[in-house]
């Protein structure tokens, strides 16, 4: 049966695009519909940024309907039936409704249909199952909206089967509890991921770490890790040491000075500080060069940092390695010594906090020299004029930055003359 309820439209339901869009879809005689997160979301009155839309039309026609008003469209997906549409100002996902033949546990082959409810039963949570018209019109086949209020996420159907069609939906689960749940995990969800676990393995590394790095920033990290830990995932996820304590730490620190959570920085608090196992979890989770290198670097400083570091040290620190990274450096370090020994931190919180705002607070002064004044100086190009402005540098960050431009020329003579 399907229950239908009225809410109020939110603005982007009837902006231009939107009806730019369904208005090219219904003119061919196809219906079109609000579908999944941005719909859940709507419900609750979040923030919403993806707009996606369903259809019952094929994706060939559904280009063919757009392109009849001079609305672009992209086959981003057409092997499931989905295209991308750019009209004016933002694109938009329409897939064609569709219901699985055959899955493996991490892909499956898909046919369409015309039946929103065969759509909706292959979805994966029943508070995903939503769809909804622009009037704000909601429609509900395997009782999301009950679920979504009670703040309950629950699998459509048997959940070990829906497990089974997609094991990248354990993870899921995590991440949907720790955002939307206001009740205990439900209990058939719990235990079917936990009969699944070892099939995590089997996912990709990248498909792993988008949602990892989902679950990393949530405003309270502890309790969804820790579940995790007792399912005997997060063990299969992370074979490493690990540290819920540590990250809990640091999701309260950045609460406290209002910084924004931030997966690496996470991932790099609940791992151990071995730059070893970092570099076997980067690989695992087939991380960015740029995410590769940063779990690296913050995995090799641990320890730079400490409460009331004297002015001197904490300035030099600051300009070689940079404000942010150093930043981060004070808050693993700080939630380390929290997670080690919680009585030491709480006697160093004023220590900890005035390194953290000298930090903060900080502007780094600009060298007075560039490779063109070493070459200026005499020296040719190629290796030395590098040498000698990184040795000039090093030796003004040492003099605490007071020399000015004359006294860094003066020791780059000095210097010349030396060698």
């Amino acid at each position: 049966m399907t229950a239908v309820e009225k809410i109020t439209p939110a603005d982007w339901m009837g902006a231009a695009d939107t009806r730019a869009l369904f208005d090219a879809i219904t003119a061919g005689g196809g219906s079109v519909r609000f579908v999944g997160g941005c719909v859940r979301d709507a419900i609750l009155g979040r923030p919403v940024s993806d707009i996606d839309l369903a259809t019952d039309v094929e994706p060939a026609r559904v280009i063919e309907l757009l392109g009849a008003r001079k609305i672009r469209a992209v086959p981003t997906g057409l092997d499931h039936g989905t295209i991308t549409a750019i009209p004016e100002h933002r694109p938009f996902e329409i897939t064609t409704l569709r219901q699985d033949v055959e899955t493996d546990g991490r892909r499956a082959a898909v046919q369409f249909t015309h039946d929103w409810s065969v759509d909706a039963g292959r979805r994966d949570f029943t508070m995903n199952a939503l769809s909804a018209d622009p009037d704000g019109t909601v429609y509900d086949y395997v009782g999301g909206l009950p679920d979504l209020r009670a703040g309950r996420v629950r699998f459509i159907g048997d959940a070990a089967e829906r497990i089974a069609e997609d094991y990248l939906r354990i993870l899921r689960f995590f991440r949907f509890h720790a955002n939307y749940a206001s009740t205990v995990p439900d209990g058939e969800a719990l235990q079917a991921c936990r009969d699944a676990a070892t099939h995590v393995e089997k996912l990709s590394g990248e498909r792993v770490w988008q949602e990892m790095a989902r679950i990393l920033v949530v405003v309270e990290p502890m309790q969804v890790f820790a579940l995790m830990e007792e399912a005997r995932i997060l063990r299969l996820l992370l074979p490493v040491g690990r540290s819920t304590s540590r990250l809990q730490a640091m999701a309260a620190l950045e609460g406290m000075l209002k910084v924004a959570p931030e997966p690496v920085r996470r991932l790099t608090a609940l791992i151990q500080p071995n730059r070893q196992e970092a570099s076997q979890i980067a690989t695992r989770l087939r991380l960015s060069r740029a995410d590769t290198s940063r779990l690296d670097n913050l995995s090799a400083s641990r320890g730079e940092s400490r409460a009331g570091m004297p002015e001197l040290a904490l300035r030099r620190s600051l300009y070689m390695l940079g404000v942010d990274f150093f930043q981060d450096l004070i808050l693993l370090d700080w939630a380390d010594q929290i997670a080690r020994d919680p009585s030491v931190a709480a006697g160093n919180i004023l220590d900890w906090k005035a390194t953290w705002d000298a930090a903060h607070d900080w502007v780094p002064p600009d060298f007075h020299l560039t490779g063109e004044d070493i070459i200026a100086a005499g020296i040719e190009e190629g290796p030395r004029v590098g040498d000698l402005l990184e040795d000039v540098e090093e030796w003004w960050v040492e003099q605490a930055f007071r020399p000015d431009r004359d006294g860094c020329l003066e020791r780059l003579r000095l210097m010349m003359r030396r060698r």
